[in-house]
This record gives C-alpha cells, structure tokens and sequence, in this order.
C-alpha cells in the first residue's frame, strides 16, 4: 500500500513540472486524491459493497470536481493534471502510465449493462477536453488532442485529432510530450490540399484554353484565305466558259 503511494507521488513529479514538493504533491493535487479515494471505492465495489462505494465515489466528485464510477479499473502511475471536468465511467479500463487533462471524459454510448466504456492501453494522453466514447481501444502510447472526439479504435502509437477523432501522424516523440500547438489540424490540411487541386486546375484550363485561342486562330486565319481566294477563282472559271 505505502508503496503504490510513494509511486503516486513520484509520479507527480514525473508528469508536472510544476510540482516542488512531497507535501505539495499530498495537500494539493486534486488528480491524486481522487486516485485515492477511487482505489477505496473500487475495492468496495469488487466486494459488492455498492452503495457505500458509490457515497465514496460522490464524496470525492465533490471535493476533487473528478467523477470516477468505483467500477472503474485503473492502471498504475495514472495521472489525473488538474482533473476540472473529468469523468470516468463504470466499465472504463484504463492502463499503466496514463496522463489524462482536464475535462477527459471516457463515457458510454448504450444503455444496456454490458461493457460501454473504452479501454485506454498504457502510457496513452488524453489532451484537455478529450472524449472517447463507446467500447473502443485506444493502443498503447496514442495521444489524444484536445477537445477531440473519439468515436472509433485507435492504433498504438498515434496521434489523433478532430471531430471526429482522425489519425495524423505517428509517434516520433517520447511519451508524456504532448506539445498541442504542434498538433497537426486535419481539416485545415484538407483544405490546404484541395487549394493546391484547384490551382493545379487552374494551371491546366489556363493552358487548354491557350491552346484552344491558338487553334482557332489558325482556322480562322485558313477560313479567311480560302474565302479571299473565292472571288478569284470564279473570275477564272467565269473566263474559261466565256472562251469556251
């Protein structure tokens, strides 16, 4: 026991830079107090004490702003950054060595008593405002970015963002390095490309249409001299059967 809260604390200091001390860490982070109390209520909830591990889960919604179901399971050196607004629901898994922001929600998408929630492997980020939503998995070392919706499962290893959540890029970065002003954005990506087709377009009618101006001028310039010759012709023919 002692030692799973000496991790804890350790991971405190592993995840925010802004933590100075082990006091500090015990007295003022309502991410870890909620770990705390969810692990006591979890326990209840695996011995079929209901009720009292639903007070508890409550009780520490109430004085952390952290809605964890005590049905939860949840992995080892969690961390919780803030915590404002984050919800975890009742069959949501979670792994080893997650780093989860403020206004995470991990929620259902049914209302039958099956598993509803997602599954988060370890060492995966959720950005501020992430929501994952339904029974997926979102791989081993996958970030999230912020405010995004996941609605679908994610690959280990990727980046995601958007509504709903797309894939963008690989991980190239060590965890815990989630830099979200370097994010790419799909969408404005996906406008980038079609802007560059259209140019490309463009580019293309220009040339069809010089080439188009060029042919006929050509014809009209043939037209106009087959049309001088006429008069001509028929002046000699003319001739010829006057002669005849």
């Amino acid at each position: 026991m002692f030692n799973n809260l000496r991790e804890d604390i350790k991971t405190v200091f592993a995840k925010d830079p802004a933590a100075r001390s082990v006091l500090e860490a015990i007295l003022c982070y309502p991410g870890l107090h909620a770990l705390w109390a969810h692990r006591v209520a979890h326990y209840l909830w695996r011995h079929k004490l209901y009720l009292i591990a639903r007070i508890i889960s409550h009780i520490n919604r109430f004085f952390t702003g952290i809605e964890i179901h005590p049905g939860a399971s949840i992995g080892r050196r969690c961390f919780i950054d803030h915590g404002s607004g984050v919800v975890i629901g009742e069959t949501a898994e979670i792994g080893d060595d997650v780093l989860l922001y403020q206004g995470v929600v991990l929620g259902g998408t049914t209302l039958e008593k099956k598993k509803r929630h997602p599954t988060l492997g370890n060492g995966v980020e959720m950005g501020s405002g992430a929501i994952a939503l339904g029974p997926i998995t979102i791989g081993d070392e996958a970030r999230v970015g912020s405010s995004s919706v996941v609605i679908r499962s994610i690959p280990p290893g990727v980046t995601v963002v958007g509504i709903p959540g797309r894939v963008v890029t690989k991980r190239e970065k060590p965890a815990m390095d989630l830099e979200h002003g370097k994010l790419p954005d799909p969408v404005s990506e996906a406008i980038r490309g079609i802007l560059k087709d259209h140019h490309r377009l463009e580019e293309r009618l220009k040339q069809l249409e010089s080439s188009i101006g060029t042919n006929s001028s050509r014809q009209e310039s043939k037209e106009k001299q087959k049309a001088e010759k006429t008069p001509v012709e028929s002046q000699v023919n003319r001739k010829e059967s006057n002669d005849g």
